[in-house]
């Protein structure tokens, strides 16, 4: 079982559009409706692949409910935190060269009860769990040092931990020593303070990470492919894709490839590619389903190509 933790849930809109035309009334040609966050989207694509999961959420208002129902729907198990506030509700436009406009909204305050109730539900599950997964950006309310505190409770439970996150919580979170992280190419370049411009400075920067605390870090690294630096050593990972449809949850369809396939080694990452590559022609953040995945088309490497450019080059925010 994959118990995954999103403390800034949301209830995700999205509509595709011809073009993107700034003070003009569009008219959609498609729109989803989605329970969004990137644990969310993480429980998503794990049961899509038919394995458990549990989502510990907190939520709040209609649209928290909403976000449940449709949870449940996707065959999820909704572990919810009730919120005095209302959970937040996303608008992503979506158009057919794959360019993705999004308005993500600040989200709810949580009090420090709200907060506790969290980290209790983790408590509560995180024994039956191979691992946990800690995704997404802190409400109001959290602190950055929130995740390092429930990296050190899971790791007291005798959890695994995998944590995607990015800001200030990063740093804070890696003296916790979680079991794995999930930067793509910016944050990595944000949490290392300076410009990624080839895969050899993704995997320089991977290596820092490791060194001030983590596990293993596995690198999103767009259409340049995925690393995976560990004890074990650095993988690399990749897989062609024709056309992008949407990337929203591309990088949290990886992950919960990667960690349904054991979160460690070649296979792992050649899932995780397989997934992100799936997700990517899907529309929305519809996540991939066996049926999605070309396993086959994925090539793992000890090789990792260092003078790669990146075609979305890292910086710092």
């Amino acid at each position: 079982m994959i118990l995954t933790v999103t403390p800034n849930p949301s209830l995700d809109r999205t509509y595709e559009v011809p073009s993107l035309e700034r003070g003009e009334v569009l008219r959609a040609t498609g729109e989803r409706m989605d329970p969004g966050g990137k644990g969310v989207n993480v429980s998503r694509a794990v049961a899509a692949a038919g394995h458990r999961t549990v989502a510990v959420v907190p939520l709040g208002g209609a649209p928290g409910a909403l976000v449940a129902e449709l949870l449940a729907a996707e065959g999820i198990e909704v572990a919810p935190v009730p919120l005095k506030g209302h959970t937040r509700s996303n608008i992503a436009v979506a158009e057919p060269d794959g360019t993705l406009t999004k308005i993500n909204a600040p989200g709810p305050w949580l009090t420090p009860g709200e907060s506790e109730a969290i980290l209790s539900a983790v408590g509560a599950y995180s024994p039956a769990a191979d691992w946990v997964a800690c995704c997404g950006s802190l409400p109001r309310g959290l602190g950055p040092e929130w995740y390092a505190d429930l990296v050190t409770r899971a790791h007291g439970y005798g959890s695994r931990i995998a944590l995607d996150t990015s800001g200030p919580s990063l740093p804070a979170a890696l003296r916790a020593r979680p079991d794995v992280v999930k930067p793509n190419a910016e944050e990595l370049a944000e949490a290392v303070g300076r410009p990624l411009v080839t895969v050899g400075d993704a995997l320089k920067a991977a290596e820092e990470l490791r060194d001030a605390g983590a596990g293993a870090v596995l690198a999103s690294l767009g259409a340049d492919g995925q690393l995976l630096v560990s004890d074990a050593g650095a993988l690399y990972g990749y897989a062609a894709v024709d056309a992008v449809r949407s990337n929203v949850g591309a990088g949290d369809a990886s992950l919960a490839g990667f960690l349904a396939a054991g979160g460690a080694g070649p296979d792992a990452l050649a899932a995780a590619v397989a997934h992100g590559a799936a997700a990517v022609r899907l529309p929305g953040s519809e996540m991939p389903t066996p049926s999605d995945l070309n396993l086959s088309a994925v090539t793992v490497t000890a090789d990792v190509p260092l003078d790669r450019y990146l075609s979305e080059q890292g910086s710092p925010r």
